[in-house]
């Protein structure tokens, strides 16, 4: 009865009734929020949580440009990471530097695009089959429906799995500057009705776990959802040793034990050291979808000594699904933290993101190569 009632409050007079029924003081909840309740997809709205915003960077950037023939434009970027965590920002930091000095990194961005997993119901594999054959049919058909719902979408892809009466189908969107589930899932809905209607199969659940969606799954780091985005660099020695205090085989050392060995025996998807923090600063400062971090932990770091002594070292995510537009894009805060970042399309901060993560795990490994991790955090992470 209670919720129902300050359900149809303003933030305000909402905020104030629970403080008088529950006998707390939510001052510094209610002051903090200072962006319009229309832009912000929150039910019962009373304010807002703080969390620190900090900045690492510059980040050198090397982008491949067309505009005057086969080019390398460098850009710089600076990075915004919202943490609670001491000595992130200051490790990030410590990683731009390092690709600075190295001459900067390059960055590989794919749109794989947004899935959502529709599971039917049929009479059995037979019919199942009956239907997947359908679908490569007609998939010029399926496509239009999808683009009915909406002018920003695209359907790229049906994957189908039939196992006894279910039939597990995983549509792929394109679904332009957004991050677009939501889009995704009106599109599949919209599908799921046209396949009832013409083969008469009926629909046990819109969302499947077939997508998958906001959990780790083999599917995703083998296929990849949303974008996979990866960068490399190739640090000399000299840089390593001078800025890192360590080496590049003592590297490549933790690498293969650590983020290949630890995670193989301990049965993690996630091959790395700590991609989910970075993931989640930027995420949570640029206005993403946080139940979407668990995704961008998946993903696997590499790392070799080169011939003349150098460091290679590289990173894949798989499963990154980001936009600009939509959902928590429209903040005030988080759109000046994306301007600040001059983050103007979702492949710009899939760019910034994949050399964040870049600068954040080197400094990181390297800290763990050097025995240094624990000092770091007594340090700066009180």
């Amino acid at each position: 009865m209670f919720m129902s009632v300050i359900s149809q409050m303003d933030q305000k007079t909402r905020k104030e009734v629970i403080e008088k029924n529950i006998d707390v003081s939510l001052k510094n909840i209610g002051n903090v929020f200072c962006d319009d309740e229309k832009n912000v997809h929150c039910e019962n709205l009373i304010g807002a949580i703080s969390i620190p915003l900090g900045v690492a960077g510059p980040l050198l950037i090397n982008q491949s440009s067309s505009k005057f023939g086969r080019t390398t434009v460098q850009i710089e970027k600076l990075i915004p990471i919202a943490t609670t965590e001491g000595a992130l920002v200051a490790s990030i930091n410590r990683g731009c530097k390092v690709i600075n000095e190295a001459g900067g990194i390059s960055t590989y961005i794919e749109q794989v695009g947004v899935t959502r997993g529709v599971i039917f119901r049929t009479k059995g594999i037979n019919e199942s089959e009956k239907v997947k054959k359908w679908f490569n049919v007609n998939f010029n058909e399926i496509s239009e429906v999808a683009r009915s719902s909406s002018s920003h979408l695209k359907l790229n892809e049906i994957d189908a799995q039939s196992i006894g009466r279910s039939l597990y189908v995983r549509f792929s969107f394109d679904t332009d500057q957004a991050m677009g589930m939501n889009m995704a899932t009106i599109a599949a809905d919209k599908i799921a009705s046209f396949i009832n209607e013409k083969k008469n199969i009926k629909v046990l659940a819109v969302a499947g776990n077939y997508d998958t969606d906001k959990k780790p799954s083999w599917l995703n780091m083998i296929k990849g959802r949303g974008r996979k985005i990866s960068s490399e660099i190739i640090i000399s020695n000299q840089i390593v040793s001078k800025n890192l205090h360590t080496n590049p085989k003592r590297i490549v050392e933790v690498v293969k034990h650590k983020c290949w060995g630890g995670s193989i025996l301990s049965g993690s998807l996630g091959f790395n050291a700590q991609y989910a923090n970075i993931v989640a600063g930027v995420f949570l400062a640029t206005g993403q979808d946080s139940a979407h971090i668990v995704e961008g932990s998946l993903g696997i770091t590499s790392a070799d000594v080169l011939d003349d002594g150098s460091l290679y070292f590289s990173v894949y995510l798989p499963d990154i699904l980001l936009g600009v537009v939509g959902g928590g894009t429209k903040l005030k805060t988080q759109t000046e933290a994306r301007a600040l970042a001059k983050v103007l399309t979702s492949d710009d901060l899939a760019e910034l993101l994949a050399g964040a993560v870049l600068a954040g795990e080197l400094s990181l490994i390297a800290s763990i190569a050097e025995n240094s991790l624990a000092s770091a955090h007594k340090k700066l992470g009180r």
